[in-house]
């Protein structure tokens, strides 16, 4: 039986509410602005939503704007998300996440903070809590973060090799091997692990596997400062002066404070 005219014509706002609702949810990997202007619709229609739906497509209207890099944007999207429904752990994170991306690290850490005291079993804001640690050189408190995040949500991308990096910059070599194996053997390959791997192995002075895996790092990424100049030390080190004076050189360019870094790491 064909609709009347007047039940066609109330089928189809809901028919649009409804499909706004999956844009914003980001369905259909939609692009970020359908995502924003479906979000957008959602929420200047606001007497049809609860506050808790607000929350929500304010939340996901700041991950599309993050999504296009716009952060200054997302946050403010985070802030309402949050001011709407002080209990959603979601935009505490993703505004960490975003401050984090602006190297905002101390809006970020209290961010992430909020987030883990609503939610004590939050892998992901434990994840990425470590970052910020990491960035701030505090690599035993980043280390607590990564046991956290493993224990919680150990397929989580990337807890195992910045666990590894941690532990190895901390001088826990074996322990930190055992991770980046791990990460290798999950499937993670990509350059930090390998990079991470580097490390330890330059540290415990096996020099030729520190530079297959600096080269393995620099094949997936030859612009990554760290690979190269560890790659040149460990060079230098089997006496490869013209090599390694390369590679380093080459990693200062990339980036001039890398030398002070591997200071750092306790490797000169």
């Amino acid at each position: 039986m064909l609709a009347s005219p007047a039940g066609a014509q109330d089928a189809k706002p809901r028919e649009n509410y409804l499909r706004n609702i999956e844009l914003c949810s980001g369905h259909d990997h939609a692009q970020a602005d359908a995502r924003i202007g479906a979000c957008t619709a959602l929420i200047d229609a606001g007497q049809d939503m609860t506050p808790a739906g607000l929350a929500i497509a304010h939340n996901n209207r700041g991950n599309a704007y993050a999504a296009k890099g716009d952060y200054d944007s997302a946050i403010r999207d985070f802030d309402r998300s949050i001011e709407l429904n002080p209990t959603y752990t979601k935009p505490f994170n993703n505004r960490g996440v975003a401050y984090f991306t602006k190297r905002d690290y101390d809006r970020a850490a209290e961010a992430f903070d909020q987030a883990i005291k609503l939610n004590p079993n939050y892998g992901e804001a434990f994840a990425n809590r470590a970052r910020v640690f990491l960035r701030k050189n505090d690599y035993a408190r980043a280390v607590q973060d990564y046991d956290q995040a493993i224990r919680l949500e150990p397929n989580l991308a990337g807890v195992w090799n910045g666990r590894c990096w941690s532990r190895a910059i901390l001088g826990a070599l074996q322990e930190a091997l055992q991770d980046c194996n791990k990460a290798l053997q999950s499937g993670s390959v990509n350059a930090a692990t390998y990079d991470s791997r580097g490390l330890i192995y330059l540290k415990t002075g096996e020099l030729g596997a520190a530079i297959d895996d600096y080269t393995s790092a620099l094949r997936i990424d030859p612009k990554l400062a760290s690979a190269l100049y560890g790659r040149g030390l460990a060079k230098l080190k089997q006496g490869d002066k013209a090599g390694g004076n390369t590679d380093m050189a080459a990693a200062k360019a990339l980036q001039g404070s890398i030398g002070d870094d591997f200071t750092r790491y306790g490797v000169q």
